[in-house]
């Protein structure tokens, strides 16, 4: 299927490893064009320089939770390619959590994890709006939190925010729609979750229907298609890529 996204200019948060920038080598692979937004200038640099020039990468090094990086990433992109078409909020995280955990560790998971990408999504709004056309794409995560963890809650705030921004935007051309990943392989997962063979092949038996844990681009390859023209229709919605591991239907 073509999915219609040569020449799309496309914004990817967090691409310096991991989800970001599997999701990062599919757009290009697609035909977008490329910004590509992480705190480590030299691992962009470095994947920058893996991709194919059609892509005509922008490495935009920032912590995008500081003042300013939203608009200052919007500045630099509409600089070089004159519009965006696609954002892609992947960058976020969390960390481990033995207890309810102080009052800095939930706002700062508040600001990594909703925060900065909705200002991110507010700052190219007006761009998208008047090109007719965009599309917003959030990596999330589990909303069947198991323990107490700070980064759990922004994952709801992420969610409605998203489904009354799709109602919001969707005659401006624009859908917005959220991906919570199970676990799949990932600079994260593999160091602090699940760090050995042994783990992984244990926690997917006990865990995932399909009976193995997925690749970033297992992950990748759905963002792409809901980032292209071909999903018009598809706004609004959470769309989970875990294997089966999300117990509840709806």
């Amino acid at each position: 299927m073509d999915l219609r996204m040569n020449g799309l200019v496309a914004l990817v948060t967090g691409a310096s490893a991991g989800l970001g920038r599997a999701i990062a080598r599919v757009l290009a692979e697609e035909g977008c064009r490329l910004a590509i937004l992480a705190r480590r200038r030299h691992l962009l640099e470095e994947f920058a320089r893996e991709l194919p020039a059609s892509a005509e990468t922008l490495v935009v090094a920032e912590d995008f939770r500081s003042e300013g990086a939203a608009e200052r990433t919007r500045d630099a992109v509409l600089a070089r390619f004159g519009r965006l078409d696609i954002l892609v909020n992947n960058a976020g995280g969390s960390r481990p959590q033995t207890d309810l955990g102080a009052e800095e560790v939930w706002m700062e998971a508040m600001d990594l994890n909703f925060h900065a990408g909705r200002r991110m999504a507010h700052a190219f709004i007006p761009a998208m709006r008047g090109q007719k056309f965009g599309r917003i794409v959030n990596i999330t995560g589990s909303d069947e939190p198991h323990i107490v963890n700070a980064a759990n809650a922004p994952n709801g705030a992420v969610h409605i925010w998203a489904k009354a921004l799709s109602r919001v935007l969707g005659r401006d051309g624009i859908t917005v729609n959220s991906v919570p990943p199970g676990r799949l392989r990932s600079e994260q997962i593999d160091a602090r979750i699940l760090p050995d063979e042994a783990a992984r092949r244990d926690w997917a038996e006990r865990e995932v229907p399909v009976g193995y844990i997925g690749e970033a681009e297992d992950l990748a390859v759905l963002v792409a298609f809901l980032c292209s023209p071909r999903a018009r229709y598809i706004t609004g919605q959470v769309v989970h890529v875990d294997g089966g591991t999300t117990r509840f239907s709806h």
